[in-house]
């Protein structure tokens, strides 16, 4: 009798605990929330030249926010590319500062003649030159070294010759002449054979890209690099575009195309999808029921078969405002996947004791 009697004692406790157990499990409503919105910044100031997010579009990382309109420099002259000074990253000003220009071009005119009519023949129409004007060369030590030229500047008696054609050494004494036979009347003047400086190309801003190489032949109008305004200050940025750093969706977006904006600007609010979490009301009775560090389940309330498990962070010590019954925010994390979105009602239960 004592036996069956202990028998009978211990299936009531047990009836007694599995019943408070299902008591305990709650049941909550609620909603897949952003635990947290990251600011994007504008990495240099500069134009906005297009947008491609718009509020609530879901991005990948390296997906492209925003990108720049850049300022272009393109070649002046036909010519060859003689030195690559800049590269993406650098500030243009501070390249040139230090070498003299960002880049160089060495035009085919290579030759100059600084000129002067103090040598021409001594007749009123050889003593008066013009700027434009087709001119030909000879050496006076070798006439085997011969030339055209175009006057491209007048001071006074003196005058300067761009040698278009013509086979010289820097340093050689000619002369020049108003026709190709080199007829004695018609003799303007004498000068110096010089080597023609390399066009210096400068930029401003930050250099964004460069579209040429040591060595490379150009044309006029060739680009030969981008640059933005401002300075990338350590930012590194080998393009024009702005691109997600991870996946989220996008809060807000403050720029527009064709827009000035500041370093430092917050161009696009995002709420990282690692930072999803869920948020549910928990009633006074209830919030004894549950604590910071309890194993949850989560279901979708539009598909009970998907679920996750989830750990809560906290329950608000103060109840939420603006509520008929005395609730408080419960805040779980979890890990979602691509079946979860933002604003997504789920329903959360706590394990039942028996499991």
């Amino acid at each position: 009798m004592k036996i069956m009697k202990r028998v009978a004692m211990t299936v009531m406790a047990l009836m007694l605990v599995l019943g408070t157990a299902g008591a305990d499990t709650l049941s909550l409503n609620g909603t897949v929330e952003a635990g947290v919105t990251v600011p994007v910044y504008a990495p240099i100031g500069g134009t906005v030249d297009t947008v491609s997010v718009e509020q609530g579009m879901r991005v990948s990382a390296g997906e492209t926010l925003f990108s720049y309109r850049t300022e272009k420099t393109y070649a002046s002259e036909d010519g060859t590319v003689a030195g690559v000074f800049a590269k993406a990253g650098d500030d243009a000003e501070k390249v040139t500062e230090k070498y003299g220009a960002d880049l160089y071009i060495e035009g085919m005119t290579i030759y100059s003649v600084s000129a002067s009519i103090s040598k021409a023949y001594n007749a009123a129409e050889t003593t008066i030159v013009h700027t434009g004007e087709t001119v030909y060369l000879v050496c006076r030590t070798d006439a085997k070294r011969f030339g055209t030229g175009v006057i491209t500047a007048v001071d006074g008696s003196n005058y300067t010759v761009l040698v278009t054609e013509g086979n010289f050494i820097v340093g050689d004494s000619v002369t020049l002449f108003r026709d190709s036979a080199y007829t004695e009347k018609l003799r303007i003047g004498r000068g110096n054979i010089a080597r023609v400086n390399p066009t210096a190309v400068t930029g401003t801003g930050a250099v964004v890209s460069v579209a040429v190489k040591d060595g490379d032949t150009v044309k006029r109008g060739d680009l030969l690099m981008e640059t933005l305004s401002g300075t990338f200050e350590g930012y590194e940025m080998t393009g024009t575009s702005v691109k997600a750093e991870e996946e989220g969706v996008i809060v807000s977006v403050a720029a527009e195309a064709g827009a000035a904006v500041n370093k430092g600007d917050i161009v696009i609010q995002m709420a990282p999808v690692s930072g999803m979490r869920v948020e549910a009301a928990v009633t006074a009775d209830d919030r004894q029921a549950l604590k910071a560090g309890d194993k949850v389940l989560i279901e979708l309330e539009a598909d009970e078969s998907i679920s996750y498990e989830g750990t809560v962070r906290y329950i608000a010590e103060m109840p939420e405002e603006g509520t008929e019954e005395v609730t408080y925010k419960a805040v779980i994390d979890f890990t979602p996947d691509g079946n979860v979105y933002f604003g997504m009602p789920v329903v959360v239960t706590t394990p039942e004791a028996a499991e």
